[in-house]
């Protein structure tokens, strides 16, 4: 059962971080390489508990959906996206935010399996976990840099 744990240290208020890392609008714009976009549920704004999105994405040359729903929400501190419907057997993505040293500092931990059993774990091995690695990063990259210079555009809706 793969597990990638990152943290990134982000110069603004907890409130930001946490509400840019559930930004839908944010999400789209860090997943353009894939042309990722929300096609059905939350589809803009800041998701929150008990609501979901289908996200449609091009991974590995292959269209895909994959629906999450928000299980667990304690703002500004934890927030869990679980998969409802997809590609993997199952994922639980936790984003856990603190402060420290007057910068807050984002966790993510993103737990999943993979389908097709033997194959899948031989996947991860070979290119899937360092693919959801990269995604990931790139992610966390946007919100730091988004955080740290003009959060409005992505804030506006909610706040």
């Amino acid at each position: 059962m793969p597990l990638i744990l990152l943290t990134t240290k982000i110069a603004c208020p907890i409130e930001v971080a946490f509400d840019l890392s559930r930004s839908i609008d944010l999400h789209e714009k860090s997943t353009e390489q894939t042309n990722e976009k929300a096609i059905a549920g939350r589809t803009s704004g800041l998701i929150n508990l008990g609501e979901s999105v289908t996200w449609e994405a091009t991974h590995f040359g292959i269209r895909q959906r994959l629906s999450t729903e928000i299980t667990q929400f304690e703002r500004p501190y934890h927030f869990r996206d679980s998969m409802v419907k997809g590609a993997f057997q199952r994922f639980d993505h936790d984003h856990n935010f603190s402060e420290e040293n007057g910068l807050t500092v984002m966790i993510d931990r993103f737990d999943y399996e993979s389908p097709l059993g033997l194959l899948g774990t031989i996947a991860d091995s070979l290119f899937l976990k360092r693919y959801m690695t990269s995604l990931l990063l790139k992610r966390n990259n946007l919100i730091q840099k988004i955080a740290e210079s003009d959060p409005t555009k992505y804030l506006e809706t909610d706040i």
